[in-house]
């Protein structure tokens, strides 16, 4: 299982479920596929297809729920930007979407966005209900923790930190994450621990684009140690699983001391 097969499969299925640009109306679409196909790391969807491999399943079981997730993470990134949240100009080093197709139109495609992420969990081939309820506890955790986010002011507690980051980030990568291990035919067992998994994965990846930002509310000596600390639980968790989890593994060890 190499990251060039995942990511082809990846992309093979968000263009598949995305809607064509030339449909109508076709500024939404342009709009649509606009804000997922400017770049991006495409993480998310390849721990949800790696998760399947974990749990003794195949890739190919997990590519609809991996296609919803990097849609739903796709429509959080637009309205983001929006005027009333970040008002950002640029994402991925291109003009924002709303920048490039106007607020209002950016607000619907995000809207359509997150629609379209729970059409495509439902074609998971098994256990379908239950990915779609992991997909909107994600959703409904990720607005908790943009809500948090947007009300804080000043110097944030430590609790706020781990609140913020727990659901703004970290929501998303448990997802991920479980959507996999139940595509993937795991038992419950390996589904609780893939969200540890990917509990500890999204705190790491955020403590470290902290350290990239320079914007840590922690000093950067504590900021370090919370990525190791977070980055050695997230591969203790793949110990029970009973299928290859050696991407995970690499994944997590990847995001310590990453340089983008």
């Amino acid at each position: 299982m190499d990251v060039q097969s995942l990511l082809n499969l990846t992309e093979k299925t968000l263009d598949e479920v995305m809607p064509r640009a030339d449909e109508r109306p076709s500024v939404l679409h342009e709009a649509m596929r606009y804000a997922v196909g400017t770049g991006g790391k495409r993480i998310r969807p390849l721990v949800c297809l790696a998760s399947a491999v974990a749990v003794g399943g195949r890739a190919e079981d997990a590519r609809y729920p991996a296609a919803a997730i990097e849609l739903l993470h796709n429509y959080t990134l637009v309205h983001d930007d929006l005027p009333s949240m970040d008002n950002d100009t640029e994402r991925r080093g291109k003009p924002s979407v709303w920048a490039k197709f106007g607020e209002a139109n950016a607000t619907l495609a995000g809207d359509a966005l997150q629609a379209l992420a729970f059409w495509a969990a439902a074609k998971a081939p098994r256990n379908a209900g239950e990915i779609v309820a992991a997909l909107g506890k994600a959703g409904v955790g990720v607005v908790r923790g943009q809500v948090e986010d947007v009300a804080a002011s000043g110097e944030r507690g430590t609790d706020d930190v781990d609140f913020i980051y727990t659901h703004k980030t970290a929501d998303l990568f448990i997802a991920a994450a479980t959507m996999g291990g139940y595509a993937g035919g795991g038992s419950e067992a390996d589904v609780v621990a893939l969200g540890k998994f990917a509990l500890n994965l999204g705190l790491a990846f955020q403590y470290e684009d902290d350290l990239l930002d320079g914007d840590s509310p922690f000093p950067k000596e504590k900021t370090e140690a919370l990525v190791r600390e977070a980055t050695g639980a997230a591969i203790a968790a793949l110990a029970s699983l009973p299928g290859d989890t050696s991407f995970l593994k690499s994944l997590a060890e990847r995001l310590v001391g990453r340089k983008s």
